[in-house]
């Protein structure tokens, strides 16, 4: 059974339709991403999870029950790292669980085992402008895990950072999920991040988005770090393709 399923989804705000009849599904432990268009409604699927969002039509389930939007199924890491710049690092951190009721004590005791894995280990008492980039999207991924919830949520996490400090944390961050085995679903324009990270890959049309493709990585991990195989790179090649054959003139 699916840990989560969207099942002929239909989105159409004002005059507008966005999503038209998708379906997806996300195994528990899996990794999935998105990639589609520019504007083709990506970010929409991830407001409807999180219940910013009621779709017009369709049903998601998650554990074979009605997603409920009071549930606390999800943890979401948007585009940008969102850390409170009046906050030092370890309250960013801790204040996830702050609003869940957890105590400020508490909630502390959680986040500092995990200061050396997530490379903050000093840090602690700095503001989020005295980090790079990098340390920054790592204190925010910290932050969004620490809330425990089943599946993680990914809106383009890399997305902002320079090509160097992204392939640095895309390395950083396989190896972790290797660990842990998060649930998670990514959407990125990056078809070289969705095949290097990503168990399988749905690709969306132009809007009113629909799933035009749904693929498998075959290549075992890691897969970082090592030179991309054939198969990837003909992968990588078959997605553009995909995605270049749309009409229009965004990708």
């Amino acid at each position: 059974m699916s840990f989560l399923e969207l099942q002929d989804i239909g989105v159409t705000l004002g005059d507008t339709a966005v999503l038209n009849d998708i379906s997806m599904h996300v195994a528990e432990g899996e990794f999935v991403s998105i990639v589609g268009p520019s504007g083709a409604g990506k970010s929409t699927i991830f407001r409807l999870l999180t219940g910013a969002l009621q779709q017009n039509r369709g049903t998601i389930t998650c554990n074979g029950r009605a997603l409920d939007q009071t549930a606390q199924v999800f943890a979401f890491l948007p585009q940008r790292d969102a850390l409170m710049p009046w906050l030092r690092i370890l309250d960013n951190l801790t204040l996830g669980l702050e609003v869940q009721g957890v105590s400020k004590g508490a909630a502390r005791a959680r986040v500092l085992p995990l200061l050396a894995d997530f490379g903050l280990v000093g840090f602690e008492g700095y503001y989020p402008a005295q980090l790079s980039g990098g340390m920054r999207q790592r204190a925010a991924l910290l932050r969004t895990i620490i809330q425990a919830r089943p599946m993680q949520l990914l809106d383009e996490p890399f997305g902002a950072l320079d090509a160097l400090t992204r392939m640095q944390m895309q390395k950083w961050f396989e190896d972790r999920w290797q660990a842990a085995r998060w649930t998670t679903l990514l959407i990125t324009h990056d078809v070289r991040e969705a095949v290097a990270l990503s168990d399988r890959i749905y690709v969306l049309s132009r809007r009113p988005a629909r799933v035009i493709a749904e693929v498998i990585v075959p290549d075992p991990r890691p897969r970082l770090g090592h030179p991309a195989t054939a198969s990837a790179h003909a992968l990588e090649a078959q997605l553009l393709g995909i995605l270049l054959n749309q009409t229009g003139d965004d990708i």
